[in-house]
């Protein structure tokens, strides 16, 4: 399994969810392959957040992100800036 830590500003946290959450949204998850998903906000400063997805894989995590639908969902959801995402395999134990 393969995490996707994605953090970054919105402007407005409800307009983003409210994208976030939408069907086109919902459908480039599933056509990229996210098989679960988390959303968490800064307990401080509540438009920091966090999202969360698991891959079946490093390479769908890494077309995922670079989708170019996923960017402009983002800006349409009010993200300041560009996000912080980072890419995690499962430890070996």
């Amino acid at each position: 399994m393969t995490l996707v830590v994605v953090r970054h500003h919105v402007s407005d946290y409800d307009a983003w969810l409210k994208v976030y959450t939408s069907v086109d949204v919902a459908q480039l998850q599933k056509s990229g392959g996210v098989l679960d998903e988390s959303i968490h906000q800064d307990a401080k400063d509540p438009r920091e957040v966090l999202v969360l997805h698991r891959f079946a894989n490093a390479a769908a995590a890494e077309a995922f992100v670079s989708n170019h639908d996923l960017a402009e969902a983002m800006k349409r959801g009010g993200v300041d800036g560009p996000p912080r995402v980072e890419i995690y395999e499962d430890g070996k134990r």
